[in-house]
């Protein structure tokens, strides 16, 4: 690794967050100043290119999808098995994701090698906030990355709002079929469906429970809300023909609504765009606010 230009760049972050405190610009100045980049979670390599990062990244996961251009950059891997070679091949000087499965024996490997690493927690929208702004203070744009956590947290609560008057409705969210994995308490999306106006009705049993076709009808849901259709034949297999979900209130008054749209279970800068989606799952008929703008930012 280039020692002399990672060094630099460490000193440009300190400078910058020491400007960041005191109200001035936090954007990287120069080349040396800008940090190589290799992002393990499609919800980090997204913020990334939010905030104006996007030309610093050098490597990302093969999950990692948006926006369109980061499929040019070199795979290194997956979320749970990333190539710890192949990432030291890119010559990070910080390595990112959301924490998972890799854990902190990945973060030790790659610190002993000189890659920073930066692997916050996203279970939440508090947390999503912390994640954009986290990169924004390693990247050189805490202006950018600030700007985009305040017009986030302003649609959400016109999201809020245009459900509020809505009448709770009982969900049950679903992310696979064999088994049945549903969204539990405590979850990132146990929150979505809260702040789309309804009611997890899966109370029990951790973040991403399982259960049987028996549990679900106990629980018996006003909307299931299908978001295993990727799977084969996912959008047909709940349905009025079904064994057992055809017992199901939800399915006997077609409240079924595939959902195919990855924001809405993906933590990261699209998740107001997530939760509209959600909102007028649960609530058709409600005045869901338009879609804000998404794009990758193009500033320096």
């Amino acid at each position: 690794m280039h020692f002399a230009r990672k060094w630099g760049w460490i000193l440009a972050v300190v400078l910058t967050a020491c400007r960041a405190k005191g109200g001035g610009a936090a954007q990287a100045t120069d080349a040396s100043s800008s940090p190589r980049v290799v992002s393990l979670s499609p919800s980090t390599t997204e913020a990334l290119f939010v905030i104006g990062a996007g030309s610093d990244v050098v490597g990302r996961s093969r999950y990692c999808d948006w926006p369109p251009e980061v499929s040019k950059l070199p795979q290194v891997g997956g979320f749970v098995d990333p190539n710890f070679e192949a990432i030291l091949a890119l010559r990070p000087d910080l390595v990112t994701g959301a924490r998972g499965p890799a854990g902190s024996a990945l973060r030790d490997r790659l610190e002993e090698r000189g890659a920073i690493t930066y692997f916050p927690e996203t279970e939440s929208l508090a947390q999503i906030n912390t994640m954009i702004l986290g990169l924004g203070e390693r990247t050189g744009h805490v202006a950018e990355a600030r700007a985009r956590v305040t017009s986030m947290d302003a649609r959400i609560a016109a999201i809020e709002k245009a459900v509020a008057g809505e009448p709770r409705v009982r969900v049950l969210l679903v992310f696979g079929l064999e088994p049945l994995s549903v969204a539990g308490p405590g979850s990132f999306a146990d929150e979505m469906i809260r702040h789309a106006g309804g009611d997890n009705v899966v109370t029990e049993g951790g973040a991403y429970p399982t259960l049987g076709i028996e549990r679900v009808l106990i629980v018996d849901p006003d909307v299931v809300v299908n978001a295993a259709v990727g799977e084969t034949h996912g959008a047909e297999r709940i349905r009025k023909d079904t064994p057992g979900w055809n017992r199901v209130r939800a399915v006997i008054n077609d409240h079924v609504v595939p959902l195919a749209d990855e924001t809405v279970l993906r933590p990261g800068p699209r998740v107001a765009d997530g939760l509209a989606t959600l909102a007028k799952a649960i609530h058709p008929r409600a005045d869901i606010p338009a879609d804000a703008a998404t794009s990758p930012s193009t500033s320096p």
